[in-house]
């Protein structure tokens, strides 16, 4: 699983990382999380508000920090999905 934090290094785009290595951690998922601060490959995503949370190449959020719960809920349907 590749998962991408889009964020210029805004505390919420810190925020979404921590919470992300939280979700990660208590669902016993093993996943490297990729920081992407360059604008440029931030809009290749177009995604105009960060942060943005992106697993394998999908946008699942953008523009807010979903709580811990709401990211674990995101990984376990994208995990149901990819079988």
């Amino acid at each position: 699983m590749e998962i991408k934090i889009l964020g210029m290094g805004c505390p919420k785009c810190k925020m979404l990382e921590e919470t992300t290595r939280k979700a990660l951690q208590e669902l016993g998922i093993n996943a490297e999380i990729e920081k992407v601060q360059d604008i440029e490959k931030i809009m290749e995503y177009n995604v105009m508000f960060t942060p943005g949370l992106v697993i394998n190449g999908e946008v699942k959020v953008a523009g807010k920090v979903p709580s811990k719960e709401e990211i674990k809920k995101i990984i376990q349907e994208y995990k149901e999905q990819a079988g």
